[in-house]
Parts: C-alpha cells; structure tokens; sequence
C-alpha cells in the first residue's frame, strides 16, 4: 500500500458499528490509508440500538483495533456521542492518554473556531418519541440490507448501483424540509455563537457549504456516514475536503501485497470477550501520547 496520507484532522460519523449496514471493511482500509494527528468520531460509531450479541464480526472489530492502534501511535482522539450510541453520555469528559469522549467539542483551526456536535439534539422525534427513532432505526437497517440485495443484482446484470434510501428521502418532502431545518438551525447558531465552522453528523448527508444571514456567515459541514455514502471529512493545511471511497483506489495494492500494520493486528488476536472490554482493555494498557501540532482544544472557560 502507498505512504499514508497525512491530516491534521479526520472526522468520522455514523459508522454504525454492530449493524448489517456498516461497511466496516471499506473503512479500515481506508483508515490504513491515512495518518491524522486529531480524529473526531462524531457520534453513532457503535450502534447500541440494533447491536445483536450474535452480530458483531471480526471487520468490526477490526475497525475498534485499528482506531485504538493510531491512538498507541500518536493520533488524538475524540469520541463524541451520538442518538445510537447514547449510553456513553453517562461518562462524558472522561479522558485517558489520547482518548477524550464528550458531547460536543470546540477546537481552533490556524485561528479559526470549528464546533463539532453530532446533530441529534434537532430530532423532536429524538426527544420526544424515542421509540419511534428506534423503530425507524430498525426499518432503516432493514431497507440497507435490501439494498444491498438489490445493488448485487443490479451490478450482476451490467446496471450500476442504487440508493433504495436516497431515492426515498429525497422523494419525500418532510425528509428534505427536515435536512434543511437541521441546517439550519445548526448554522444559526453557529453563526449566533461566532464560530467559523459548524461540523455535524446524524442526517447521512455528507456536505461543505457556505451558510450567510442577516447575522454574519458560517461554514457547514456534514462527514455523512459509513452505510450509504462512505464518506469522511479531512482538513489539512487550512482546507476542509470530502473524502468518499472508492475501491479502485486500492485497487493497485493487490490482495498479495504484505501489509505490515494487518499483520500486527491479526498476531494480537482479537480477544474473546466483549467489544467494550476489548477497548477499555486496549486503552488501559496503552501507551497513548503526541502532540496534536496545530489544532488545539478549548479549556472548560472557552480559552486554548
């Protein structure tokens, strides 16, 4: 494989770990691909809605190792939590070594002020019919398994691929007045706030755009997610850029090709216990420091 690429900062939502969707194996290749000094998981990495205990396979776990294994080796990363993964705000701001888990989190950009949150404080359906997110949550995993049906047949007889949930929501009125409140509402206050970027996740829908009202003007961006789009967000050197992944990228590496940072992955084994101890386990006895250049953390006062 080609040198990594190196980031000042990588962010990553909605991967959705534990569910039939999440295309785990794309992005540990494309994490292997890649030497950020700062991660953002903006939410929804784990699914603790739908995880199944008989459903968590080796792809996904090999994603947890491999985050864990740039942390060993420098990258800071911060784990904020989304709707899906919510049973983790009972220990927000807890931090060890590179790892920091929180709700929402500021950081200076070469000057500029980026507030990343995940977004799911906007659903009313969130905070007042959970139930019914849940149900949509399974009839959404649902859906993604069909598509995929649908997509190897499609690819089989020469068609390219299709969003089956794409199609549906950019079909449907309320889905798109939905994505364009979010938006909104996350910019307005973005701008109210006087931050430069505002970086979310949550909707599945993967955007940079410019944002102006009356009050001044923003920069909105959405990572999108690891079920439809495949998709992250990179900043480097002052620029924000969409990355979405595409196999033949990989293409030229070969299956045959000796892997050096796989093959420490597999000699450590996965052990046969739970994803969560497995992290708690990796993160207790790593050996987690570096540096984080130039992006760095508000304090509790708003200072850096």
């Amino acid at each position: 494989m080609a040198d990594k690429r190196e980031l000042d900062l990588l962010v990553l939502s909605d991967v959705h770990l534990g569910t039939y969707g999440c295309h785990a194996e794309e992005l540990n290749t494309y994490l292997k691909s890649v030497n950020p000094a700062i991660m953002v998981l903006n939410g929804d990495i784990l699914d603790m809605w739908q995880f199944r205990k008989y459903y968590f396979p080796k792809s996904h776990l090999k994603v947890l190792k491999r985050i864990i294994s740039m942390m060993s080796k420098g990258t800071k990363v911060y784990y904020l939590t989304g709707n899906h993964d919510e049973n983790l705000r009972r220990f927000s701001n807890f931090e060890t070594g590179n790892f920091h888990l929180a709700d929402k989190l500021l950081l200076r950009l070469n000057g500029k002020t980026a507030w990343f949150f995940h977004g799911d404080v906007f659903d009313v359906t969130m905070r007042y019919s959970k139930w019914l997110a849940k149900l949509g949550g399974f009839g959404y995993d649902l859906l993604i398994l069909i598509n995929r049906f649908v997509n190897f047949i499609s690819t089989s007889l020469g068609y390219s691929k299709i969003s089956l949930s794409k199609k549906i929501k950019d079909g449907v009125k309320s889905a798109v007045r939905f994505v364009d409140d979010f938006e909104r509402t996350a910019t307005d206050l973005a701008i109210e706030n006087g931050y430069d970027y505002v970086i979310c996740g949550h909707i599945h829908r993967p955007a940079i755009k410019e944002v102006t009202n009356e009050r001044g003007r923003v920069t909105y961006l959405n990572s999108g997610d690891w079920i439809e789009n495949l998709s992250a967000l990179e900043y480097t050197k002052g620029e924000w850029s969409m990355y979405r992944f595409d196999e033949t990228d990989f293409a030229e590496a070969g299956e045959a090709e000796a892997d050096a940072e796989e093959a420490v992955l597999e000699q450590s084994g996965i052990p046969a216990i739970s994803f969560a101890d497995m992290v708690l386990e990796e993160l207790a006895g790593g050996q987690l420091v570096r540096h984080a250049a130039e992006i760095r953390p508000f304090t509790s006062n708003g200072r850096y």
